[in-house]
């Protein structure tokens, strides 16, 4: 026992009495009740995970709903037994303070911690202490660990503005609450803003209490590198970290795991170390099975994440594939971009922007404060609202959706929106502007401006068109509904001679327009025109190829007319049924000899 006061003898006398009369089991029944009964258990009782919990937190108090303007969270021993609260640990991402405080925690009981200045006018609703330098709590999202005396973490929330679910009650004055603090595993889904009048209930049981119990299994979202022998995967909620540190629960193709670390304070990642080294370039998959949670859900068959070894972004890898910039009402902007390239791009070293005013690049937001990976052919759109978003276009994939806290602002008529790297360079910048929707489209409110080709021009007018009303207007995170990438053509247009005269001397009387293709099933159609720009000719119409062959030109105009000396251009369109075309300029001059 920690205990040595001068009185404990007789503090004990009647317990040794007991232990004279019945047997020895039966004492040690009595002694656990003696000691609970007079709060010797929570000296010598150590805390478990999730013994403690936090359950309310208020981060952003202004403006002033009913509550106090402070700062507080609120925590709650969901043990069985009483917890001293001298020596506990708070943190945030940024500093640690110690509990200094006799009060001790009986099971079910809250109490809440805020600054020593906040302390008197908390008090009013509940136990609270005072702590001298409090975390400064972040308004859209923060990190807080709850460790014991012996430095174990029991319980830690990385919240963050979305879990208000309200963005009225987000913008201040409201608390998080949690719904179930017996099921402290599930992020986001057990927290939601308070409900009561005054904006939160510190001291007392929340106002969203409810049950919330836990039967999913975890869910593998991601993977990245840290290093050529590192990858870190990350889950949905927090792990057991027991099941997460066995190796055999991972797989990645061509390499052996060596290790297999469970990730602080939160336990939603695990680090795995590589004996071999991840090549640059290659796409592996990731799988993992019977990991839990800390609810002991089990993930029973395989979880797949993609990873590879991030390359530097070269402008134009990743292009701006589609812009909603006239949204309906109650529904956020969005941009999408694609990855053009082969390579895997870590789009947390770009930016998204605008230009302001006088032309320069103007309020950048960073996509991602965490790697997240754009693997080649994949779309990702950028927007304020995830959920905002799924209610008014199909979202095939959620996590192909990624949520920015606010975007650059690109005006309903017209702006322009850039892709930059973080060393300043240029990735992509297309200037829109409303006209560059379908012309029958009367209202483009909610109307999403897609790219055709992603290996045209971005600033090219025709490279664009509306979304598609069988789409619903907008493709956010999948293929545009008015894609179509020119294919390639593998075909040559040639002329010869360069220089002709058709006089009937027999000498380069006949210009030959000579063709080759890859392959049958081309037609074609050829074109003359003056140096001004005026049709004289259309040589050929709808001409079905052979792999090769070759037109003439007598150099006589449509009606047979004789055309006059000067330089012409012959314009060559071959096309198939399927769409795929391909046009030739070829320039020749037509002579006649002096008289």
């Amino acid at each position: 026992m920690y205990c040595t006061n001068r009185f404990l003898p007789n503090l004990f006398r009647p317990i040794q009495i007991i232990f004279i009369l019945i047997d020895m089991k039966r004492a040690k029944t009595l002694l656990a009740a003696f000691a609970l009964t007079t709060g010797l258990a929570a000296v010598a009782q150590q805390p478990a995970r999730f013994d403690v919990v936090i359950t309310e937190i208020m981060a952003d108090p202004s403006p002033v709903v009913g509550l106090p303007n402070a700062e507080y969270i609120e925590i709650k021993n969901t043990s069985s037994f009483a917890l001293p609260l001298n020596g506990w640990r708070l943190s945030d991402k940024t500093s640690t303070v110690i509990l200094l405080t006799p009060l001790v925690l009986q099971p079910d009981s809250l109490v809440i911690l805020c600054s020593t200045g906040n302390a008197l006018p908390l008090s009013a609703y509940g136990r609270t202490i005072g702590i001298a330098s409090f975390p400064s709590l972040d308004n859209d999202g923060d990190t807080l660990i709850l460790r014991s005396p012996q430095n174990k973490i029991i319980h830690a929330v990385g919240y963050a503005a979305d879990w208000y679910r309200d963005e009225t009650k987000a913008a201040g004055g409201w608390s998080l609450e949690i719904i179930d603090p017996q099921n402290p595993c599930t992020g986001m889904e057990n927290w939601k803003a308070s409900t009561h009048a005054r904006g939160g209930t510190p001291g007392s049981p929340n106002s969203v209490n409810g049950s919330h119990a836990d039967s999913r299994p975890p869910q593998l979202k991601n993977a990245s590198v840290e290093d050529s022998v590192t990858v870190n995967l990350v889950f949905d909620e927090p792990l057991d970290s027991t099941s997460a540190a066995i190796t055999a629960n991972y797989r990645l193709p061509g390499h052996t795991i060596v290790a297999a670390t469970p990730v602080p304070p939160l336990f939603q990642s695990v680090r795995l170390r590589l004996t071999e080294a991840l090549q640059p370039g290659a796409v592996l998959e990731v799988t993992t099975s019977n990991v839990s949670d800390c609810a002991g859900n089990s993930i029973g068959s395989y979880n797949r994440a993609r990873v590879g070894r991030p390359q530097p972004v070269s402008p134009a890898d990743v292009v701006i594939n589609e812009i909603l910039f006239h949204p309906r009402p109650g529904s956020p902007d969005y941009v999408e971009l694609y990855n053009r390239s082969n390579k895997v791009i870590d789009v947390s070293t770009l930016s998204l922007a605008n230009r302001n005013s006088s032309g320069a690049v103007a309020a950048l937001k960073k996509i991602s404060v965490s790697p997240f990976y754009l693997f080649p052919g994949d779309y990702l759109a950028l927007t304020e609202n995830k959920a905002a978003l799924a209610l008014q276009y199909f979202v095939r994939n959620e996590d192909a959706v990624l949520q920015l806290a606010s975007l650059p602002s690109y005006p309903n008529d017209k702006g322009t929106v850039v892709l930059q790297g973080d060393n300043g360079t240029q990735i992509d910048e297309v200037v829109y502007a409303k006209e560059w929707h379908f012309a029958l489209i009367s209202d483009d409110a909610g109307v999403a401006l897609e790219r055709i080709d992603p290996d045209a021009a971005s600033q090219s007018a025709g490279n664009w068109h509306s979304a598609a009303s069988t789409a619903g207007y907008g493709t956010p995170g999948y293929v545009n509904s008015q894609y179509r990438q020119a294919e390639t053509v593998k075909a040559t247009v040639s002329i010869s001679p360069a220089i002709f005269s058709p006089d009937n001397d027999g000498r380069d009387d006949i210009a030959q327009i000579s063709y080759q293709v890859a392959e049958r099933g081309y037609v074609a159609n050829v074109f003359l025109f003056d140096a001004a720009g005026r049709m004289v000719k259309h040589l050929v119409k709808n001409d079905l190829l052979a792999t090769s062959g070759t037109w003439t030109w007598d150099g006589l105009g449509e009606n047979s007319n004789r055309l006059p000396i000067g330089t012409y251009i012959v314009f060559t369109e071959i096309f198939t049924l399927e769409g795929r075309k391909k046009s030739f300029r070829n320039t020749i001059v037509l002579a006649r000899p002096l008289n």
